[in-house]
């Protein structure tokens, strides 16, 4: 029989058609700026001319170096409208890792926005198109002057399922970035599946509070302009802005990681704001510890999905009708999605029994781009022939088959031939009610090999007995876990996800050697 059914579209064919039923409606806020779905497709149409106008076209790469602006979500979804593949990169990374990266995709047009225009202006003559929103020195090109007078019509570009849509550089926290390549139809599964998990609908209005680049923000804006519902964008995070926002554009959604939540509930005007209209909060990055979790179930009516997941493709989630019971667990796999435990020898292993998180689904990129050795790296294939991804995170499963994380692989201490997971202390830490914010890692010990040290950021700058904290955190820890030394630091290094860059501690304050 010949079906009349059409192939599943891609999400540039889905948000065309909400440009066409929905046109009127908000589809992005940033600050004053305010585009309807109608407009924010004919901008993105205008973008994707633009690129093609230079020679650009399907599978070429677009560096974005910007700051969060509606400029650069209608950059993000033009070059995904051309078919070309966006890389988005993270601001906070220094200008020889920037460089590594541009080298790496080998991009054919690197667009900036007028604050980084410094750190790329040096480069020409490597036949990239350089653009910039800001003035354009001489061998750039000017952003309004090249995408404003383009055809607002949508470009006939084949884009077949398995192009690719964008690459993703991982936060580097253990080491030299890769680039995580997403298909078109990854991302638009990748996005159905969260979309369901996270309860977006078209009714949604997301407010957006991390950099675009971070694939935590490409959670709140694919699951939110599929359905059809509006992006609210910050330029940057603030505590006092977060509730203006909340109140003032009626913000139903949104996606943040731990320290930010943190930061919200300090507000000292927290009782007097309106938290009712939240249907959705999740929180993904780093561990959300037992205490913040409650604390936000008392603020919001909703409570809060708690998400561990990986850029490369790994996803649960803990729904708030579950956490009771589950308080420290991460739930289970996203929908069609399948986990197990692996040990050492890459054997399964029984409930209880913690070792490597491997995933299996849909969603798992297809590969690092260019890196064959990395991407076999992180594969592994059962006695039955099927692929999963290795995490380098470390977790178990109870008996109901909750995920519960331990701690990363490579942050895992060996001390005296036991393994330490730094976690487990930092979790105790983080209790005391004069700690702010806490990492555990390894030093060298002339008895053990390595032994844990913690360094603590102190609740209002100053921690008045430190002797007396590292007594309180060892009488409270196993034998094997106890502490050799508390130091206190005024602040943690962090990647614009939330993760404690703990290779970057370890450089700085891991090298003394203990008894």
């Amino acid at each position: 029989m010949n079906s009349i059914a059409s192939p599943a579209p891609l999400l540039p064919e889905i948000l065309a058609l909400h440009g066409k039923w929905r046109a009127g409606k908000e589809a992005l806020v940033c600050g004053d700026q305010r585009l309807t779905w109608g407009a924010f497709i004919r901008r993105c149409n205008q973008v994707a001319n633009g690129l093609l106008a230079l020679g650009l076209g399907r599978g070429d790469r677009v560096v974005v170096l910007m700051c969060n602006s509606p400029e650069m979500v209608e950059v993000l979804f033009g070059i995904m409208t051309a078919g070309c593949v966006s890389v988005p990169l993270n601001l906070a990374v220094d200008d020889r890792a920037l460089a590594a990266m541009i080298d790496d995709c080998a991009p054919g047009a690197v667009i900036c926005s007028a604050d980084q225009l410094s750190r790329l202006q040096h480069r020409r003559g490597d036949g990239i198109c350089y653009i910039t929103c800001g003035p354009a020195p001489a061998g750039w090109q000017q952003y309004d002057q090249l995408f404003a007078s383009q055809p607002d019509t949508a470009p006939a570009v084949d884009i077949g399922d398995d192009d690719l849509l964008n690459i993703i550089y991982s936060s580097g926290t253990t080491g030299l970035p890769k680039g995580i390549a997403h298909t078109f139809r990854g991302r638009r599964d990748w996005a159905y599946d969260l979309a369901v998990a996270l309860r977006y609908h078209g009714g949604a209005r997301t407010l957006v509070t991390i950099g675009l680049y971070s694939n935590i923000s490409w959670v709140a804006m694919l699951t939110t302009l599929l359905a059809g519902g509006t992006l609210v964008v910050q330029r940057r995070f603030e505590v006092a802005d977060f509730w203006r926002d909340l109140e003032e554009e009626r913000i139903t959604h949104t996606a943040m990681v731990p320290i930010q939540y943190q930061r919200i509930l300090d507000y000292p005007a927290l009782a007097e704001v309106d938290t009712s209209r939240m249907q959705s909060l999740m929180s993904c990055g780093s561990p959300l510890h037992e205490g913040l979790k409650r604390r936000l179930f008392e603020v919001f009516t909703c409570g809060i999905i708690e998400l561990y997941g990986l850029t490369e493709g790994i996803i649960t989630t803990l729904e708030p009708e579950e956490v009771e019971g589950h308080w420290q667990s991460v739930g289970k796999p996203l929908i069609g999605t399948d986990i197990a435990i692996l040990d050492d020898k890459d054997r399964c292993l029984a409930a209880g029994e913690s070792g490597e998180i491997v995933s299996r689904g849909r969603i798992t990129m297809p590969c690092y781009f260019n890196r064959p050795e990395a991407t076999e790296e992180v594969r592994w294939v059962d006695g039955e022939g099927r692929q999963w991804l290795r995490s380098g995170d470390i977790g178990y499963l109870d008996q109901e088959g909750y995920l519960y994380i331990v701690d990363r692989k490579k942050d895992m201490i060996l001390s005296g031939g036991q393994n330490i997971y730094p976690q487990d202390i930092e979790a105790v830490l983080i209790e005391h009610p004069e700690v702010d914010d806490v990492a555990v890692i390894a030093a060298p010990s002339q008895r053990w090999g390595e032994t844990p040290i913690a360094l603590v950021v102190p609740r209002g700058g100053h921690l008045e007995d430190i002797a007396g904290l590292l007594a309180w955190c060892n009488a409270r820890v196993g034998r094997q876990q106890r502490i050799a030394d508390l130091i206190v630091v005024s602040e943690l290094p962090r990647n614009p996800n939330g993760k404690i860059l703990k290779r970057e501690l370890r450089k700085s304050h891991g090298q003394q050697t203990y008894p």
